[in-house]
């Protein structure tokens, strides 16, 4: 009797487990094509004819194949060539060495026998709560350091991260035992030694976060181009894409400009709405083929300070 019990309720642990793991995919499943089928919208309109867009509306598959779009932003490619190339050194370098100094910092507030490591700590939180406002950076970069037009402010302003330093410091703080790095002490091994050769590799999983959310930001980033960059100077590919988008906007509102270009060129037709989803196709296509590699680290990184069960 007692052994049909167990069997019983084994039998009905093992239904839930079954129902409750299918309904977690199927809502997965629901997650990722909402994520995924906008971002085939924008390849497919890319890929559309204007008239047709504009008629018919968006839709997962081209109605009417058409490469105006991208005929109209490579036009003249030379530009998007080196803003690509901007942006790239930026991103790269600027990773490397915002990952370094961030990590370099928050190591030993992440010591407790670290003296200052309080006063330190509240410096870091301090920027996250506090900043000093538009005009006096935008002051500090153009007068006081002259980095104006520089690929230098479009790395330094984001070496720094408050956030990014915290989220460092809990991780070494709880993932590394300090009685591992007493033992590194104990052999002979020095601070550097320790923290190269011991902390770093254990800490994959939050400089891979860490790195890929740098890397995004550093991509992603147009305002300090908008601040500091002049018409002559090294502009990302964002913010070329931006100024294209403002481009195409003066055009078509601009009767006159637009009749000339009509004039010169009678089958010329003025791409819009297919040029701002080609414009995000050229934006974002680096990033997709990064993310995949950091993936593993990434998830693992996003569950620093959370609750073992």
């Amino acid at each position: 009797m007692a052994t049909s019990v167990i069997r019983k309720r084994k039998f009905n642990a093992n239904e839930i487990s079954t129902g409750t793991n299918a309904v977690i995919n199927a809502v997965f499943w629901i997650y990722s094509a909402l994520c995924v089928i906008p971002l085939l919208i924008v390849v497919a309109v890319s890929l559309s004819d204007e008239r047709t867009v504009t008629v018919d509306g968006y839709n997962i598959w081209p109605k009417k194949f058409s490469l105006g779009a991208y005929d109209f932003l490579f036009n003249d490619w030379k530009p998007i060539v080196q803003s690509y190339g901007v942006s790239i050194f930026v991103t790269v370098v600027g990773t490397i060495v915002a990952l370094s100094i961030m990590t370099l910092y928050a190591y030993p507030i992440s010591r407790r026998d670290f003296k200052h490591r309080g006063i330190f700590s509240f410096i870091v939180f301090f920027t996250i709560l506090f900043n000093s406002g538009l005009v006096p950076f935008y002051l500090t970069y153009k007068q006081g350091l002259h980095l104006q037009n520089t690929l230098l402010v479009l790395m330094l302003p984001l070496f720094v991260q408050g956030f990014f330093v915290i989220l460092i410091r809990t991780f070494f703080s709880g993932s590394i035992p300090p009685a591992l790095i007493e033992s590194a002490k104990i052999d002979g091994a020095g601070e550097l030694r320790t923290f190269v050769r011991i902390v770093l590799p254990l800490s994959l999983p939050v400089l891979a976060s860490v790195g890929l959310l740098c890397t995004l930001n550093y991509w992603n980033d147009w305002f300090l181009s908008l601040l500091f960059i002049n018409q002559d100077g090294p502009m990302s590919i964002q913010f070329r894409m931006y100024k294209t988008l403002l481009d195409i906007a003066y055009l078509s509102s601009n009767s006159q400009a637009y009749s000339a270009i009509m004039q010169a060129n009678p089958n010329f037709q003025m791409p819009s709405e297919t040029a701002r989803m080609a414009m995000a196709v050229v934006g974002i296509g680096p990033i997709i083929f990064i993310y995949p590699f950091f993936q593993r680290y990434f998830i693992q990184g996003l569950t620093v300070g959370a609750v073992k069960g």
